[in-house]
């Protein structure tokens, strides 16, 4: 099964210079089996419906969309968050530890709904057509068809080439998706400060030193100061919120009794990808 959805997302990327909805959404389903296959899943119904729930309010103020939405949580102890083709989201359960209050969850979660909203999936593959495409097929293919040892061999991401593939956007994607989240988040009665407050945890965590998969982003340092500066310019509506009644802190606290890490792990992997 797993080769053949290989081979099938091979002859996708060979077939067309950019990807329609109805290809986007057939990609997203076959990558979705290989994410859930090979993370690990937090399965805790209350996290969960959290996430969801605001993934939802976001998505509400973002109007109608073409694709089915779904917010997942990744049991890891990195910061991290990706989003796959046609919708799907992923937030590490790190990630949602690391978060001062519940704009700058939001705003990691809207950033990732950017990604989905300009189609950023789809400019990769058109992008991988003119400038090597034949040799990122191949990993990709042989990543999903060999799984981790495969993966690890291209030096991608633990046996998910596919997902570290779609998610190598360029800085200029990364910026777009920064603007929208700080749009956004006003629109759903959020305050958009934590678009960049975020990024403060992340610099403090980096030191001097920039992982490498981090290399393709506007630097956290650049990301600071720019989501500064548009919330200072911006002619934000009253009564927007920074916090959610304490719903965030009841989220983290249930996510270290279940998992037994907590505040005491954050900063060990630092991690931000798209």
């Amino acid at each position: 099964m797993v080769r053949a959805c290989a081979v099938s997302l091979v002859c996708l990327l060979m077939g067309c210079t950019t990807l329609t909805l109805k290809e986007e959404e057939q990609l997203g389903r076959e990558l979705e089996r290989e994410v859930r296959r090979d993370l690990r899943m937090f399965r805790d119904r209350v996290v969960n419906d959290y996430i969801a729930d605001l993934g939802d309010r976001l998505l509400a103020a973002a109007g109608p969309q073409p694709f089915d939405y779904t917010f997942s949580v990744v049991e890891d102890e990195e910061i991290n968050a990706f989003a796959m083709p046609a919708g799907a989201i992923y937030i590490h359960t790190e990630t949602i530890l690391a978060a001062g209050n519940m704009s700058e969850l939001a705003g990691v979660m809207a950033h990732e709904i950017g990604h989905i909203v300009h189609r950023h999936t789809a400019e990769n593959y058109n992008r991988a057509r003119t400038t090597g495409w034949v040799h990122q097929a191949a990993v990709v293919g042989a990543g999903m068809a060999g799984g981790s040892a495969a993966a690890g061999a291209a030096n991608l991401l633990g046996g998910l080439s596919a997902m570290a593939f779609i998610n190598s956007y360029g800085r200029d994607a990364e910026r777009e998706s920064d603007a929208f989240a700080a749009d956004l988040l006003p629109r759903a009665g959020i305050h958009p400060e934590g678009t960049w407050t975020f990024f403060e945890t992340l610099r403090s965590e980096e030191g001097s030193h920039v992982p490498v998969f981090l290399a393709s982003h506007p630097s956290s340092e650049e990301r600071l100061d720019t989501g500064r500066q548009r919330t200072l310019t911006a002619n934000l509506p009253p009564g927007l919120r920074m916090e959610d009644g304490g719903k965030l802190e009841i989220i983290q606290r249930r996510i270290e009794l279940l998992t037994g890490y907590g505040s005491s792990t954050r900063g060990r992997r630092s991690r931000l990808r798209n």
